[in-house]
């Protein structure tokens, strides 16, 4: 079931972003020739004007063919050259290029909008100003792999609503008040009561140092979560500042990322390739389906945010090259160009391989 739930929203992600070069393209009349789902074999298709529409086999995305977007002689020099987007202006271009992006970025603007509007869950310490707060409960937001926590088969998304130890019980709970309780009761059988899946359920444990720095724990994250919900107009309002300030968070963590590639301190081991991203679709999923919106629309901010790095066959490279171009007051050999796309299209692969490689790692050491 993750896996299509993946798969559901990865087609949604590339479709997205592909539609966005599709309608850029039609709108400054360059010749579209394919906008497929899915990538070849081709299962079947149709044509409706100059364009084919094309339903494929391998179910990872989709594209869209732009006549002259990887200029060759035709697009160049033959009959419908005018039509080619190698043969457009700057402005245009790059208008083609960015749209994809645009679309993520507003995709992501439309979803946690809808959320606001509807019920979204928002941590304590987050709520907007004039949100109507419903449901507050504190949910386990990690769990630390060999914890007390793990051992005693909490999960990643449990409720929970009290703790008993030494006939002392803590209820109501807050992430303040049971931390305080655990690091007063080391070594002390605690009474975990949670709720999971609408079940009530209970569990013991025993705290120990050692787990998160020196104070006694059971090696869980939590959070005190509410649903908020928001007037239309401020709900678009926040669903912007969200993806704002996440888009920023983001272009963040790749620089220090990348700052530590070139000093030898970045850590990679946090890296997550598509089984990984299976399982962290399955996570959002089992909390519920407004947490699964959340998901896919910072998965669109990411997804956004990647395609600009100027690195060749992203789009971000490709308006690199425009940049090079409006530099140097001429256009890049198309030779050059389409062999500089196709080695970055490479180096893509092999990354994309390698970082797959370590999620199957990582599955089997769990």
């Amino acid at each position: 079931m993750d896996l299509l739930i993946f798969l559901a929203v990865l087609v949604l992600l590339i479709i997205v972003h592909e539609f966005g070069h599709f309608l850029a393209a039609k709108k400054a009349g360059v010749r579209v020739d394919e906008f497929g789902i899915g990538f070849p074999p081709r299962l079947f298709g149709f044509r409706k004007g100059e364009t084919e529409y094309t339903l494929n086999l391998i179910p990872f995305g989709g594209f869209v063919k732009i006549f002259g977007e990887d200029p060759d002689a035709e697009a160049l020099l033959g009959p419908d050259k005018e039509r080619s987007l190698a043969r457009q202006s700057k402005r245009v271009r790059a208008a083609v290029i960015a749209a994809g992006v645009f679309c993520n970025f507003l995709l992501a603007w439309v979803l946690f909008s809808f959320g606001y509007a509807v019920g979204f869950p928002v941590s304590a310490d987050n709520i907007p100003r004039g949100g109507n707060v419903l449901n507050q409960e504190l949910l386990i937001t990690g769990i630390s792999e060999g914890s007390p926590a793990e051992d005693a088969g909490l999960r990643h998304g449990d409720v929970i609503t009290a703790l008993r130890a030494s006939e002392k019980e803590l209820a109501p709970v807050s992430p303040a008040l049971v931390r305080d309780f655990i690091s007063s009761h080391e070594g002390v059988l605690i009474t975990v009561s949670y709720e999971r899946d609408g079940t009530f359920a209970e569990t013991a444990l025993v705290p120990k140092r050692g787990i998160v720095g020196e104070e006694p724990a059971i090696g869980i994250a939590m959070d005190m979560v509410g649903f908020v919900r928001l007037p239309l107009h401020q709900a678009f309002w926040e669903g912007g500042k969200m993806t704002v300030s996440l888009s920023l968070a983001i272009v963040s963590s790749l620089a220090t990322l990348l700052a530590g590639v070139f000093d030898g301190t970045a850590d990679v081991s946090h890296i997550a390739g598509p089984i990984g991203i299976v399982g962290l679709v399955g996570n959002a999923a089992d909390l519920g389906a407004m947490y699964l919106l959340g998901f896919v629309a910072f998965i669109s901010v990411n997804l956004a945010v990647l395609n600009l790095i100027p690195f060749p066959a992203l789009d971000g490279g490709r308006l690199f090259f425009l940049l090079i171009e409006a530099v140097k007051g001429s256009p890049v050999r198309p030779a050059i160009a389409n062999a500089a796309h196709a080695v970055g299209f490479a180096i893509l692969i092999i990354v994309m391989l390698l970082v797959t490689y370590s999620d199957i790692v990582k599955l089997i050491a769990n």
